[in-house]
């Protein structure tokens, strides 16, 4: 069987879904492994890493899609400019996909039905379930670490003041005002550089636990109390709110927002639509020269404004809407990535290459399209 490691295509994507340590332990599981040449440059791999650890390098996407029975990517599927075909085109009819598909958010609905109709049997690693058994598998997680941290840095790149509180013969600059919307691996890591920073930070998550972890790491709490049979999910994800509590959501932000300088959206519900928190009269009663990251914006943004992929400029306000922050970190965002791949498609195999295991809770939870249907749950529901 051969699992095959394609060059991700989209822009600014430097990370790779396989390292050649992880190459070697899937060739010791029976895999032939074809790795796309150049496929692991921005990840700063060579081809010949790869060689030295078993792999065989291909030169195009189009032959990698083509002769692969498993796809290791890092980003959903996309229009591959060079070869003038979609990737789901290129891939073989009954082929495996394992890689983020975020498929609940509406930019990529056309890519799941066309990798249904195409008879893939596609799995998102963006909806690992919270259990114990699957922590090592958790790539949304990892790739949550990196972007906390790197969003923070960015939105420190486009503010035009400093930071810290600083002192000057002139007088005393003021730290800057950051809010964090969400306090899950996205809000603390964001917090705690924030911190570092020497920013002055407040933070709003509908879930006690969440909110006592942000406290902790010296996060002032504001916003509002929700019930927690409504605020919490499975595995300690927050729920998605109704409409009425979405409301009441907002309308406690608008406040916070307004008198935030930096503001790092991360509120999201696994295997879901991200909740619309900002909007745009929200932003338009923010000060001129304030951020707003927009960190959930692969699964649809917390602001209303955003738009996918760009950074623009709405009354003032710079907003971020980048695709793949994780991405601007490569050789850590890919070695964590990787190794939860290794261990995800280790758990598909575990009874061996000919016995695909889709009774697994793991799998279960993550398969998108299988037998030329759509059975992601979130998935359906997003796009009814």
């Amino acid at each position: 069987m051969i699992l095959g490691i394609p060059k991700e295509i989209l822009d600014d994507e430097l990370r790779v879904a396989a390292l050649p340590e992880t190459v070697a332990e899937y060739i010791r599981m029976g895999f032939d492994v074809h790795v796309q040449s150049r496929a692991g440059e921005g990840a700063l791999h060579p081809d010949s890493d790869y060689e030295r650890a078993g792999a065989k390098i291909v030169g195009t996407a189009e032959t990698l899609f083509a002769e692969s029975d498993v796809v290791v990517k890092v980003k959903q599927p996309w229009l591959n400019r060079d070869a003038g075909k979609h990737e789901v085109e290129m891939m073989r009819p009954g082929a495996m996909l394992v890689c983020f598909l975020h498929p609940a958010a509406p930019p990529n609905h056309a890519t799941i039905q066309m990798l249904a109709a195409r008879n893939i049997t596609a799995l998102t690693m963006d909806d690992i379930p919270r259990i114990s058994r699957a922590q090592t598998m958790d790539a949304l997680t990892s790739m949550s670490t990196v972007s906390g941290y790197k969003s923070v840095l960015i939105a420190a790149n486009r503010f035009p003041r400093f930071v810290p509180m600083v002192g000057t013969a002139i007088g005393t600059i003021r730290a800057a005002k950051f809010l964090v919307v969400g306090a899950g691996v996205v809000g603390l890591q964001a917090i705690a550089a924030a911190k570092r920073l020497g920013g002055a930070i407040k933070v709003v998550d509908i879930r006690e636990e969440a909110r006592k972890a942000a406290d902790s790491l010296g996060a002032k709490i504001a916003g509002f109390d929700v019930p927690s049979e409504v605020a919490h999910g499975e595995g300690g994800y927050a729920r998605a709110l109704s409409s009425d509590w979405l409301k009441k959501e907002r309308e406690a932000l608008g406040p916070l927002v307004e008198e935030a300088d930096i503001v790092i959206l991360a509120a999201l519900v696994p295997g879901e639509i991200a909740p619309v928190l900002v909007t745009g009269e929200m932003l338009q009663r923010m000060k001129p020269g304030s951020v707003i990251v927009d960190v959930s914006v692969d699964q649809g943004g917390n602001c209303g404004m955003t738009e996918p992929g760009r950074e623009i400029v709405r009354h003032g306000v710079h907003l971020i809407g980048m695709w793949n922050i994780p991405g601007t970190m490569p050789v850590h965002a890919s070695w964590l990535y990787a190794n939860n791949v290794l261990r995800y498609v280790a758990n598909l195999f575990k009874r061996g290459l000919d016995k695909l295991d889709l009774d697994d809770e793991i799998v279960r939870h993550s398969l998108v399209t299988h037998q030329g249907k759509i059975v992601h749950a979130g998935t359906l529901k997003a796009m009814a």
